[in-house]
């Protein structure tokens, strides 16, 4: 195994992604590398069909091993929102905190000890004929307002009560050792040093 693409543009995940599986790979890849592909439309009906269109949609064009991660949050007080909408909970064109923002206000009045959630994180592997798929999930909760400055998407405003501190208050190391995605990667990278 030589090369590989992360079927994703968002630099925050391929930069979390190439860390990990740089030992195995001599050239990492990204859709970047393949604006032709365009826009890779994931019309699933759960996590793991979203993710695997992704890998397959690039494995299928570049003919190279494929990688893609989806990522979704669910909120126990929303009955699992935003949930497959999590990139897109305010709008199609929303910003991080256009989401943050929606999330916090469908959520007020909603108590501290009922603001559970999780995320929730496939990634999926296509090469035409291994084909996998690994899960990663972090338990957490809600918070009333953002701390935090690091991370992205929601990390601000979700807290994990065992290193009691929201995401975005981590470093990148910590983060990446107890995240959502950083628990599927390893899994990932387990099954990759199996093949």
């Amino acid at each position: 195994m030589k090369k590989i693409v992360i079927a994703s543009s968002n630099k925050h995940k391929i930069s979390e992604i190439s860390i990990k599986i740089q030992p195995f790979f001599d050239n990492i890849l990204s859709l970047k590398d393949f604006p032709e592909i365009g826009e890779i439309i994931e019309d699933g009906n759960t996590i793991e069909e979203n993710s695997f269109i992704k890998s397959r949609a690039c494995f299928n064009f570049s003919k190279i091993a494929s990688v893609a991660d989806d990522t979704i949050l669910e909120v126990d007080a929303l009955n699992g929102d935003p949930g497959l909408y999590t990139a897109r909970y305010a709008g199609n064109k929303a910003t991080y905190e256009d989401n943050m923002q929606k999330l916090l206000q469908n959520l007020e009045g909603v108590e501290s000890h009922l603001r559970t959630a999780r995320f929730r994180t496939i990634i999926s592997y296509v090469d035409g004929i291994n084909d996998f798929h690994v899960e990663g999930v972090l338990e957490g909760k809600i918070t009333k307002s953002k701390v935090g400055s690091n991370g992205f998407g929601y990390d601000p405003i979700f807290f994990s009560e065992k290193f009691n501190m929201t995401l975005a208050q981590m470093n990148n190391k910590q983060k990446n050792n107890i995240s959502h995605r950083g628990l599927a990667i390893k899994k990932f990278v387990t099954k990759i040093r199996d093949l």
